[in-house]
This record gives structure tokens, C-alpha cells and sequence, in this order.
């Protein structure tokens, strides 16, 4: 429930209707808007000034269901977090502009069975097959980011990393395993995804020379500090290649553990570790797919993308002034201003705290283009003021941790690892705080599968899989119609009025916020921690063995 503290007198938002049919081909999908997206952005007119509030946000929470704890969330001061935002409290609480009291995101209340029924299983199955970001990048040669967005068979991931993760045409992106941020980034909900990283040059080389052993120790150390670890386990390093002792046993050897330090190695040895803070020039490379179905019937990250999305820290703010950035956009929310977004235009926008964001999604015709500039104010919603966040990002926080994490994403070779600071699998305890699947508790599939008539989880039978896989992956049949549903999404690029491929009309999502209508009762609010524990779940399956 992403929410801004402001009060304006009043902003005219606007609605969107739409009648859409399809036929077994793109090009024969008719459709007719009585208002179309595009045309706010044609006519250089704002469509939803608080598109920071995502859909989420309007989630008729009955006092009890609580999908908000995931983004927001108070630390206590001896944390001594970069995050300061500290908006637990938005859990009770909507706090939202006059603007953002109606929900603008239409789409939601759109009844896309009807317009799927006419597609066919057969042209939907193939259409995800098509491999729309090879074209991407040769049409847009001459994009100040090409270079920077750019992988090699990026579509098809088993050609374009090898099994550590490092991506094999050179460019130094590495792919990492991750467990999916609950629950829009859960297949079963309408996507699949990934998540590359790639460090600056200097992180990446020892004298001016590329060098493995520096590049995987400086990510392992990365990640030591953004999850506050002391020690990890890495890739075979060899000391000896290094001239360092990373693992404090006094020798030079070939080793699988190494301890934190205060800087890098390599050529970035001059720079700290800065406590949950990534180095300048972090960059990260996320695709949004549709959902691919093998010829048995199971799902995997298709080949045809939704979106590239790409994030750089152009420049490195210390912890002071992180604090002093969050600090003026608490002013600026005291003095009723609307969210800012800075526009750099090709280059996508400016989230304040030091990072370029930027995106591209689908055409009417499925080629992949860049994100207008009222798309991409959407993304600050969660990579900019949200207090579950480190350094404004989710994912990386989220790797199974060490040597194991370093690949590309595979979920069958995860369990529902807990939180820190819980016991039991994070999304068995998020499904039973949300009383859902999703946020919306809408999705059928995952109630009927996971959910007792009472209302209550099947606790023993979730906890029993192997597996997340098995756990938020969809049936073959309902894949198909999500893929449908975003399909017309797509072919109306009626982005700015959702994203999110809903089957039905949404019913437990408010249409307005009325004044003094509390979300959630205090007896279900919860803390969380975005970081999982992953030591939990080693000494877990060690006492099984």
C-alpha cells in the first residue's frame, strides 16, 4: 500500500472503458477505447498524478487481511538502517493525497474473460515462444543505454550464462537466484522474471586486467553487506591469484568461505563496504515475461518479454545524506506537493536517491519500446520511499545466499526459506496474513489448491512441498489465460490504467478511499524483513538428512 502524505484541493482523474476482441492472429485483434492510455500521453496530459500508489494499495483489507506488511515497515532506531522511512505505520492508516483517494488504476475492474474467450490456446502458446529481445536491441542501436541493456541470447537463459551465473558474451552481467518477492512477482500471478547484477569496471579487474576471483569476491562481499553478514560462502577464489587472505585461516589457498572486510579487492580496494548501500555504478538488468509452457504442461520463464527494466546508481550518497534525501521529500509532503519524478528522457527517470530507472515493454505489436516518461512514474512507487526496501531494491537482498545463489533463477531449487526474525516459510505465513494468493485475494487457482473452505491454510500440505516451484507456479490452463489477459493489456497499451492481467473484475479492491477508513485493525499488523533466513533452512534440511 504504497501511500503519499499529501492533501490537494482537487485533480480531475479520468476513466477508461474498453471493448476488445481477438482472433487467432495480432493483426486481426480488433479493439475499440472510448479513451485510450495513449492519448494523455499524446496530449501531454497527466492521467494519475499518484501513480506512485499502485494497485495493491486499494486492497479492501476488512481490518484483518494484510498484504501492506511486505512493503511497509518501521525498524527500531538501533538498527541504524540507511532506509529511515520507517511507514509501519501506513499499515493502519491511508494516507493518501485527495488524488490518490480514487483509484485510478482501472484496469482492475475490467472483466477480461470476455475479451480472451475469442483467443485461441494456439496462437497464445506460440505467441510467448517469439523472442522479442533480440529485435529490441538492434532496432535501438543507437540508445544512450544499448550497451548497458544488451545480452546475448538473453531470451533463451541456458545460452546466455554459465552455470555460475556470469553471462557468456562477455558483457559481465551475472545472473542470480532469488527468491520472488510476495506475491505480484509470483508466476501464479500473471509473470516470470529474472534478475541480473553487474558491477562497475574497477570491481571487475586487478590491474587493469578482468579477473574472476576479484569480481566474485567483490559481489560475495556485496552481499555480505547488504544482508549484514560476517562471513559467506563463495565460488572456488584462488588467494594465491589475489595476493589476499580472504578467508583468515593465515595462507594463500584455493578456498569456499571468505570473511567480511572493510573494502573491496581488486582495483576497487580503495572503496568501502558501506553498510546496505551498493558502490557507484551498481547496475541492475530485471526482464518481466510471460509465462512459458514446456509440452508437459509445466511452466518456465517464457521467451517473449513484457518489460526490460534497468536501474543504475548514477552516483554514491553516504548514509547522512540518504537520510537528508528522505528528510526533503518528508518536507515536500508537509508542504502538499505532489511526487516528483525527474525526466531524463531516453534515459528513463531520476528516483532522487541516486538512481537512473529506466524501461521498456510492448508495442501494440509486441516489439519492445522505450517506457514513456508517465509509464515509468509508476516505478518509483517501489524504488523510491517504501521502508521494506535496501538501497531502494528488493532482489538481490532476496539470494539464496552465497556460492548455491550465483545462477540463473530456478525456483524448484527452493524451499519456503522464513524471514528473519520468523520461524515457519515466508509465503506460508504470507498467505495466511493475506488470506490469498495475491493481494487481491482473488486468484482462484491458489484458493482452491491452498485454502480450506474455512478460509484457512493447508498448512501441513504447503509446508510439505518440495518446493516454491509447486507452490505459486499456475496450472497450464491458467497460464494461458494470463497470458490472454495481458495480451489485451498489451494490444490496448492501456499501461497507465494497469499492468496487472486480471482474469475477472476485481472485487476486493476499493474504487474509493473514503475519509477515516482504516486499513488494517491493530491485531493484524506484522513486522517483516525483506532478507530471509537462509542459515534456518540449511539447519533445517541437515536434521531431515
Amino acid at each position: 500500500m504504497r501511500t503519499r502524505l499529501i492533501w490537494l484541493s482537487s485533480i480531475a482523474t479520468a476513466l477508461f472503458s474498453a471493448s476488445c476482441y481477438a482472433n487467432e492472429s495480432a493483426a486481426e485483434y480488433k479493439h475499440t477505447n472510448t479513451l485510450k492510455a495513449l492519448d494523455f500521453i499524446k496530449q501531454n496530459e497527466i492521467y494519475n498524478p499518484e501513480s506512485v500508489i499502485p494497485p495493491q494499495c486499494y486492497t479492501k483489507t476488512e481490518g484483518k487481511h494484510n498484504p501492506c506488511m511486505a512493503c511497509h515497515q518501521s525498524y527500531p532506531s538501533t538498527d541504524k538502517r540507511p532506509n529511515i522511512l520507517n511507514d509501519g505505520d501506513l499499515q493502519g492508516d491511508y494516507q493518501f493525497s485527495e488524488a490518490g483517494m480514487t483509484n485510478s488504476w482501472t484496469n482492475l475492474f475490467v472483466d477480461r474473460s470476455l475479451k480472451i474467450k475469442d483467443i485461441k490456446d494456439s496462437f497464445i502458446s506460440e505467441w510467448v515462444k517469439e523472442d522479442n529481445y533480440h529485435s529490441f536491441i538492434n532496432d535501438h542501436e543507437n540508445h544512450p543505454q544499448i550497451e548497458a541493456i544488451k545480452l546475448d541470447n538473453l531470451a533463451l537463459p541456458k545460452k546466455a550464462f554459465f552455470e555460475n551465473g556470469l553471462a557468456k558474451d562477455g558483457s559481465h552481467w551475472v545472473a542470480f537466484n532469488y527468491k520472488p518477492f510476495p506475491s505480484t512477482f509470483w508466476p501464479t500471478n500473471g509473470s516470470t522474471g529474472d534478475v541480473m547484477i553487474r558491477l562497475d569496471k574497477s570491481f571487475r579487474q586487478l590491474k587493469g586486467e578482468d579477473n574472476l576471483d576479484v569480481y566474485f569476491a567483490n559481489l560475495s562481499l556485496l552481499e555480505m553487506s547488504m544482508k549484514r553478514l560476517d562471513s559467506i560462502t563463495v565460488p572456488d577464489l584462488d588467494e594465491n591469484k589475489l595476493q589476499e587472505d580472504l578467508n583468515g585461516d593465515g595462507k594463500l589457498s584455493v578456498i569456499t568461505t571468505m570473511q567480511k572486510r572493510g573494502h573491496y579487492l581488486g582495483d576497487a580496494k580503495k572503496v568501502p563496504l558501506t553498510d546496505m548501500l551498493y558502490p557507484q555504478g551498481t547496475e541492475f538488468l530485471h526482464t518481466v515475461r510471460y509465462i512459458g509452457v514446456d509440452e508437459n504442461g509445466n511452466p518456465y520463464n517464457a521467451e517473449r518479454m513484457k518489460e526490460v527494466r534497468y536501474m543504475k546508481k548514477h552516483a554514491f550518497k553516504n548514509k547522512r545524506k540518504v537520510a537528508i534525501t528522505y528528510h526533503r521529500e518528508g518536507k515536500e509532503k508537509e508542504f502538499e506537493q505532489l511526487p516528483r519524478t525527474i525526466n531524463l528522457r531516453e534515459r528513463g527517470i531520476d528516483n532522487g536517491f541516486s538512481w537512473t530507472i529506466n524501461g521498456f515493454i510492448e508495442d501494440e505489436k509486441g516489439q519492445l519500446r522505450q517506457q514513456h516518461y508517465q509509464e515509468l512514474q509508476s516505478c518509483n512507487g517501489c524504488h523510491k520511499t517504501v521502508g521494506t526496501t535496501i538501497d531502494q531494491t528488493f532482489s538481490f537482498a532476496r539470494k539464496v545466499e552465497g556460492a548455491k545463489g550465483w545462477g540463473y533463477i530456478n525456483l524448484k531449487t527452493q524451499k519456503d526459506t522464513p524471514t528473519l526474525g520468523q520461524q515457519q516459510g515466508e509465503f506460508l505465513t504470507y498467505l495466511q496474513r493475506v488470506g490469498g494468493g495475491d493481494e487481491f485475494r482473488q486468484n482462484k487457482e491458489m484458493l482452491q489448491k491452498w485454502f480450506n473452505q474455512d478460509g484457512s491454510v493447508k498448512k501441513v500440505q504447503v509446508q510439505s512441498l518440495p518446493n516454491i516451484y509447486e507452490l505459486i507456479m499456475p496450472s497450464k490452463r491458467r497460464a494461458l489465460d494470463l497470458n490472454k489477459a495481458y495480451f489485451t493489456i498489451m494490444k490496448e497499451q492501456s499501461y497507465l490504467f494497469g499492468r496487472d492481467a486480471t482474469l475477472g473484475v476485481a472485487t476486493n479492491v476499493l474504487e474509493k478511499v473514503e475519509d477515516n477508513m482504516p486499513p488494517l485493525e491493530e491485531d493484524f499488523r506484522y513486522g517483516f524483513d525483506i532478507r530471509l533466513d537462509w542459515a534456518q533452512a540449511e539447519n533445517s534440511e541437515s536434521l531431515k538428512e
